[in-house]
């Protein structure tokens, strides 16, 4: 059993992988039309037992329109003319998918703005209260009967 080493505490399984080949479009001369070229690489992201669940759910989230209902992630590659190298390119673009779900999100931490902060603002909302006001006219309004 292959495994793909993805951080030092995580590895995936080539087992759980699955590949299918398919004709891709766009240009390619007399073949175009015979051979399957473009890789097309699922991963059972929802029952993968190598995925701890806050990982799982990162990918998922990362992954978009990629990812299925069922929690399927269907990866194409068609940059290249051979099966090997799209295959190649869709497995290395699992591995980057899974390496930026595997950093924890950063924690936010709740902050207050500055005494300077908050002076500055209330000075350039009267700056520009007063270039308001100038812009007022001065005569009252005639009523017209």
């Amino acid at each position: 059993m292959e495994r793909i080493q993805i951080t030092p505490t995580l590895a995936l399984d080539l087992d759980e992988l699955e590949f299918h080949f398919v004709r891709a479009s766009g240009p390619g001369g007399q073949k175009v039309n015979k051979v399957a070229t473009a890789a097309q690489l699922r991963f059972d992201v929802a029952h993968s037992p190598s995925l701890p669940d806050p990982l799982r759910n990162r990918l998922l989230e990362l992954a978009g329109r990629r990812a299925s209902a069922a929690g399927i992630l269907i990866l194409e590659a068609r940059r290249f003319r051979s099966q090997e190298r799209n295959r190649a390119d869709a497995l290395a673009r699992l591995v980057r998918l899974l390496r930026l779900a595997a950093q924890p999100p950063r924690v936010r931490r709740a902050t207050q703005p500055s005494a300077s902060a908050k002076r500055l603002r209330l000075e350039e909302k009267h700056k520009r209260g007063e270039v308001k006001r100038l812009r007022r006219s001065r005569l009252p309004r005639e009523e017209s009967d």
